[in-house]
């Protein structure tokens, strides 16, 4: 805060340093200072005395407390320095926020009926600690502990752990969309400095481009994609995005094809450049991002498409079918309608074949065929015994 006005002598006024507006005043009464602030806590305590004797230069005396900050952002500095150390005396406390005991009392107060747990502490001039309760408090990170946190969501985000990558990347959109810029290069560095060992391929997608499509579906926010399709070619798409949806081992975008007026599936790891356009999009009437992504993986981008009645429950069926696989649908109590797809059906039999449940296909006809003749083909080669240079077969205890 900066002061923009001295009142001829008679006053100075403190404005906030952007928006101008009043937030502190120090008035000056026959050679004497009072100090308004918001009318709190000015004459709580020797030294905080409204009317001190001012200095001969016409300044404030550096004992006189100004509490004319905003009190929310006083409740922000306060809500930092308890999560600094364990526990604060009270004058120690209020030193540190240059505030009088009587406006930190009011203050803790604020923070209790926000439901924050605030104990007090016995002793000589008491204390106050903050303890876990049953709202998380608001979290105060320094520059350093943005950063690593950062980088540490977008982690999490990428490594595919069941019910931690929407968690994370929501998180990270959250995040990095209070950082500031030279915090977010910061963050990009050290992303792009590290190499994970982390085995199997987890979808390929940027973790730049997965955190700007985070923040701008938070934002409703419009979007230019740099896209390769399926066939390889290079495309420029305009979108809305609903959601980012994260399914086995790839990430996908739910978005409005601004262009076509149409909801669309997107692969994350095929999206090469995502540059926001600002705008807010309307996004009404859109369909449930889950079903969408289940609908684009299992059915609607294969040759052929497959329902089939097996004989289990909804319950032991998601048991057997991941929705990465297959569409479940519960038919009655014991009975449950998978709809699958697949590009050959020599596949889609062999996968049939290798559920443990009675099943009738009920489409296409050509699927029928196809697991018959798989079944003559394991009939016809049967199983195979290896068998010892005798003759014989081994005896297994001959292997211990």
């Amino acid at each position: 805060m900066v002061p923009v006005a001295v009142g001829g002598g008679a006053g100075l006024r403190v404005a906030h340093p952007f928006t101008g507006d009043l937030v502190g005043e120090v008035v000056i009464h026959g050679g004497a200072f009072r100090c308004p602030g918001d009318g709190e806590g000015l004459a709580d305590r020797p030294g905080d005395i409204a009317d001190t004797p001012g200095n001969a230069d016409g300044s404030c005396p550096q004992n006189v407390r100004h509490s004319g900050m905003d009190p929310t952002v006083r409740l922000l500095r306060l809500m930092a320095r308890l999560q600094q150390r364990p526990e604060w005396s009270g004058p120690e406390l209020a030193d540190e926020l240059e505030v009088t005991v009587r406006t930190l009392r009011r203050d803790i107060t604020r923070l209790r009926e926000l439901g924050y747990a605030v104990d007090a502490l016995p002793g000589r001039g008491g204390g106050y600690r903050l303890r876990a309760g049953s709202v998380l408090p608001p979290l105060v990170l320094t520059d350093d502990e943005a950063v690593v946190l950062a980088v540490g969501l977008r982690a999490a985000a990428l490594t595919g752990l069941s019910g931690a990558s929407d968690s994370a990347i929501a998180a990270v959109a959250k995040l990095e969309g209070l950082l500031p810029g030279r915090l977010r290069e910061r963050v990009e560095a050290l992303g792009d400095s590290v190499v994970s060992l982390s085995g199997p391929d987890r979808g390929g997608a940027d973790p730049d481009v997965l955190a700007t499509l985070a923040l701008a579906c938070r934002r409703r926010e419009f979007v230019a994609l740099g896209y390769t399709d399926a066939q390889g070619a290079a495309t420029r798409r305009d979108i809305a995005p609903l959601r980012v949806v994260h399914a086995e081992r790839r990430w996908y975008l739910v978005a409005l094809d601004v262009r076509r007026n149409a909801w669309r599936t997107f692969r994350v790891d095929r999206i090469t450049a995502a540059e926001p356009l600002g705008g807010r999009a309307d996004l009404t009437d859109a369909p449930d991002p889950a079903a969408a992504v289940a609908e684009a993986v299992t059915t609607a981008v294969y040759r052929w498409e497959a329902t089939v009645r097996l004989e289990l429950p909804y319950e032991a069926a998601v048991r057997q079918v991941p929705p990465t696989v297959g569409q479940l649908r519960p038919e009655s109590s014991s009975t449950t309608l998978l709809r699958i797809g697949a590009d050959h059906l020599d596949w889609l039999a062999r996968y049939l074949v290798g559920l443990t449940c009675d099943l009738e296909i009920l489409a296409p006809v050509e699927l029928v065929a196809a697991v018959r003749q798989l079944g003559e083909r394991l009939a016809a080669s049967g199983p195979r015994v290896a068998t010892s240079p005798s003759g014989s077969a081994p005896d297994p205890a001959d292997e211990g």
